[in-house]
């Protein structure tokens, strides 16, 4: 029988959606394999390449059938795919090694966070900056900071304030940190998860994550945000949550949606 924590570490362990993805991509695999041995015994082979997107073709279905977020159904159509390709060119093996390790540093917690890398553009940072209040000493952190485009851009436009990016992933972060050094910015780069810092120290939160974390954000904002404070989501609203502003940045571009607390 089997022993409720084991059940527990179970439903931990294929908790992360790269590890259902995983998942999936095996549970496809079977019954391709055996549709093609049972059109291989009538006498109607499938090519390699039929088989590779048949699977693909499974293994999306099955991931938009469990609800995973919308770019895993791309992901899973593609990866057989890829195998395949990749494989025709008999690459040497370190060379996996090396993008492995590469895109490892660069989306280093989208398989637990399901927020995948989105930059934000120049009209957004001069968007955000015109919404700050016009006072000296505000403390400003981009949760999620990427490059650190948004940070070093308030740090330039307010040297009056204080500007922090908090982006977990390494190679980002150590771009952006080595970026404000180099060029002298005052802007402050944390490497870290913003679910552990406390947002009652800051006069505003700025976040271009995921839908499918937006309303933990809000919950967290609206728990440690002093009264005032403001906080922006571009591109993501937060149901059932109206916002008290909303800006149109460019014509036909995302909106910045805009919470005071």
């Amino acid at each position: 029988m089997t022993s409720p924590r084991l059940l527990h570490f179970l439903r931990a362990a294929v908790r992360p959606p790269a590890v259902r993805a995983l998942l999936v991509q095996c549970a496809a695999l079977l019954p391709c394999a055996g549709l093609a041995l049972a059109l291989d015994a009538v006498g109607y082979g499938l090519t390699l390449f039929q088989a590779v997107l048949l699977q693909g073709v499974l293994a999306m279905l099955i991931t938009w059938k469990i609800g995973l977020a919308p770019w895993w159904r791309v992901i899973q159509l593609v990866f057989p795919l890829a195998l395949l390709v990749t494989s025709a060119f008999r690459l040497p093996p370190v060379l996996y090694l090396v993008i492995f390790i590469v895109l490892l540093g660069w989306y280093w917690s989208t398989f637990r966070t399901q927020v995948p890398y989105f930059p934000s553009s120049q009209p957004v940072w001069e968007a955000v900056a015109a919404a700050l209040p016009d006072r000296p000493g505000l403390r400003v952190i981009d949760v999620g900071s990427g490059l650190g485009g948004m940070t070093l851009h308030l740090a330039r436009v307010r040297p009056d304030i204080e500007c922090t990016g908090i982006e977990l992933a390494p190679l980002p972060w150590l771009y952006s940190f080595l970026r404000a050094r180099i060029t002298g910015s005052r802007a402050r780069f944390i490497r870290g998860d913003y679910e552990k810092i406390q947002f009652e120290h800051y006069d505003l939160v700025f976040a271009y994550l995921s839908p499918a974390v937006m309303n933990a954000l809000y919950a967290k904002a609206r728990r440690e945000m002093k009264a005032g404070a403001l906080l922006i989501s571009y591109e993501f609203a937060i149901p059932p949550y109206i916002p008290d502003k909303t800006i149109l940045t460019t014509e036909g571009a995302p909106p910045l949606y805009l919470w005071r607390f």
